[in-house]
């Protein structure tokens, strides 16, 4: 796994040795950058977009987006495994200091009490088991975490078959191989 775009293109990201994390392979990680960069359906420009990364794993989104400008990336994740992963794969970017790590559960609900920013885009990277992760959304809406013209996108399994809350309007869905991302804005 390695960052695809900007200016850590090709540097590699360090994995987790067990199988408990799945992380964003490099072909569904560059779809999602293309959709990001050419769809007319939203519109949002990286180099001045605030992200959320929820569930972030070793940090492959969020890290590619500090790759391609982003002003700032807030990473949610708890699992220790994957934490000290997460840690070495920014400190490996060397003099960046856009970003913050929040070590929570998301689904405590103190965490919100750390989200003071709006997000242009909020990245939702759940277990594929995970069918609780839709109250999420409701929290998003609820706490105004996302920007007026601001997009959630959402890495699922592809057969999932997730019902979302009215508050949601999904405007594009993509499948890769055993994932599908969604991209999705609040109504």
């Amino acid at each position: 796994m390695r960052i695809i775009g900007g200016s850590f293109k090709g540097k590699k990201l360090l994995q987790p040795n067990d199988n408990t994390t799945r992380p964003l392979k490099d072909l569904t990680k560059e779809s999602i950058f293309n959709i990001i960069n050419h769809t007319k359906k939203f519109n949002i420009n990286l180099n001045s977009s605030a992200i959320l990364d929820i569930f972030s794993g070793v940090g492959s989104f969020g890290v590619e987006c500090i790759s391609r400008g982003a002003k700032n990336v807030v990473f949610v994740e708890n699992y220790m495994n994957v934490l000290t992963i997460l840690k070495k794969n920014l400190i490996n970017l060397k003099h960046i200091s856009n970003y913050e790590i929040i070590e929570k559960d998301i689904y405590d609900e103190k965490i919100y009490l750390n989200l003071n920013n709006k997000f242009d885009i909020i990245f939702l990277d759940p277990p594929y088991k995970d069918k609780k992760f839709v109250s999420i959304l409701l929290k998003i809406k609820e706490k105004e975490l996302l920007t007026q013209n601001g997009v959630i996108i959402i890495h699922r399994h592809k057969n999932e078959k997730d019902v979302f809350p009215s508050i949601i309007k999904v405007i594009e869905e993509k499948k890769y191989g055993i994932s599908k991302i969604i991209f999705a804005v609040l109504n």
